[in-house]
């Protein structure tokens, strides 16, 4: 009779156990987070793709992007954004089932190699497109390539044929007229000249600083272009250089990658000239690189062109692309910042574009004719919707805000503005958004939530 009593309530015990248990699993499980990327798109909540939170295991979609990565200059934190979003698609349905496959090639101002990557990646990799592109020379290269191929780049631009060729249409402005901006944030500012530093890469010398250069003289003001080789070996030199030229009051405006501007500003801090002239920078300057770099002595004394929404924005598409940063690409610093914007709007217009489309009909020729089509794609990251279109140049990207460092913090001095019209393809591309209606009307590619 006790033996039964002890089993009795030894089971008893053990089901008590294993109840507590159970509930503790159940509790943790309902408390766990939900990955990245999951869930019911919104007008307040962006997601990858599908949102599904199952991991795409189909036959993969192939797509390349070319990147410069040399000393001095390296933009591949923006295909590695990029890479970022198509991973979290991944892992959130892929493509109604298949998987993103993302190659990215990096070179170094080689102009043989520049050419040999869409060739490698068109014949050998077999890609459906070639997105992310942020390089000095490819669009300069390669642009007779993709137009006898029909490849349609989305990219983030850096030459002149990235933004006055029909092939390429890039998510941000690029340094022509990120530098205008900065110009333009200078005269506001009352700068009494406008000194343009940026850096000597192929393709960069008159074009990075003539934007610029046309805001100082419109403005009456003495105006200057400069071209320094990179890596920077002499910054403190530079810098007194910079300086006298500028003359008391006057205004300098950089563009350069993050570490070799800040050598610049670093530089400038320790030679006590900060207080000299005004300061403004192109939009890689948008980076908490910099703003976690730079001490007291700079807050509220530099003028930054940024392309995209603050870092603290709570818009839904900053917020995720702040997760997908944590998540996949925590050890890149220079992600966080215009450059992780950057290749986070290329995936999410890609994405959205192949959603769209049949998914075995997903081919070269039917990618890059889809391309085209895209029109009034929203984000909160810009300023104004972007397009594509079949159109002999774009410029879709041509809003931008002024922001300052203050206390390592980035903060917005200057709301969207419209960046002057200094030359044609501007001219060209407002005449084209009223003709064409791309900026307004129904939206394509379709984004959930939106």
């Amino acid at each position: 009779m006790r033996s039964h009593k002890r089993s009795a309530a030894l089971a008893l015990a053990t089901c008590s156990i294993v109840g507590v248990l159970l509930d503790a699993l159940a509790s943790g499980a309902a408390s766990a987070p939900a990955p990245v990327g999951t869930g019911k798109a919104s007008k307040t909540k962006s997601v990858c793709g599908l949102g599904n939170g199952k991991r795409a295991t189909g036959r993969p979609i192939v797509l390349g992007g070319i990147f410069t990565k040399s000393p001095g200059i390296d933009f591949s934190p923006i295909g590695l954004m990029a890479d970022a979003y198509f991973k979290c698609v991944n892992a959130n349905g892929g493509i109604n089932g298949r998987p993103i496959r993302y190659i990215i090639e990096t070179e170094q101002d080689q102009p043989d190699r520049v050419a040999a990557l869409p060739v490698k990646l068109a014949d050998r990799d077999k890609v459906v497109a070639i997105v992310g592109n942020t390089s000095n020379t490819d669009c300069i290269v390669n642009q007779r390539f993709y137009e006898r191929r029909g490849f349609r780049v989305i990219g983030a631009g850096v030459a002149a044929p990235c933004f006055t060729t029909p092939n390429f249409a890039m998510v941000n402005m690029g340094p022509h007229y990120s530098n205008t901006g900065a110009a333009q944030a200078l005269v506001r500012a009352g700068a009494k000249s406008i000194v343009d530093y940026a850096s000597n890469v192929p393709g960069a010398n008159p074009y990075y600083g003539s934007g610029a250069i046309t805001v100082g003289k419109r403005a009456g003001l003495p105006t200057s272009d400069n071209y320094v080789d990179v890596p920077i070996q002499d910054a403190n030199s530079l810098v007194l250089k910079m300086v006298q030229q500028a003359g008391n009051g006057g205004g300098i405006d950089i563009a350069l990658i993050p570490p070799e501007g800040l050598k610049v500003l670093t530089a400038a801090g320790a030679a006590g000239v900060i207080d000299r002239v005004k300061w403004s920078g192109a939009t890689p300057f948008n980076s908490q690189f910099i703003a976690d770099a730079l001490g007291p002595e700079w807050n509220n004394k530099f003028l930054v062109n940024a392309e995209f929404n603050l870092l603290d924005s709570k818009g839904p598409d900053n917020q995720l692309y702040l997760q997908l940063q944590k998540a996949y690409q925590a050890n890149c610093p220079a992600c966080l910042g215009s450059f992780g914007q950057m290749g986070f709007l290329v995936g999410k217009i890609v994405t959205y574009t192949l959603l769209a489309m049949p998914v075995n009909r997903i081919t070269q020729k039917s990618v890059n004719a889809a391309f085209l089509r895209i029109k009034n794609f929203k984000s909160d990251l810009w300023c104004k919707p972007w397009y594509y279109g079949n159109l002999p140049s774009h410029n879709a990207n041509r809003w931008d805000r002024t922001v300052t460092f203050v206390n390592k913090k980035i903060v917005q001095v200057e709301g969207c503005f419209e960046i002057a019209a200094v030359d044609a393809p501007i001219v060209r591309a407002k005449a084209d958004e009223k003709r064409l209606k791309l900026t307004s009307g129904t939206s394509w590619p379709p984004v959930p939530g939106q």
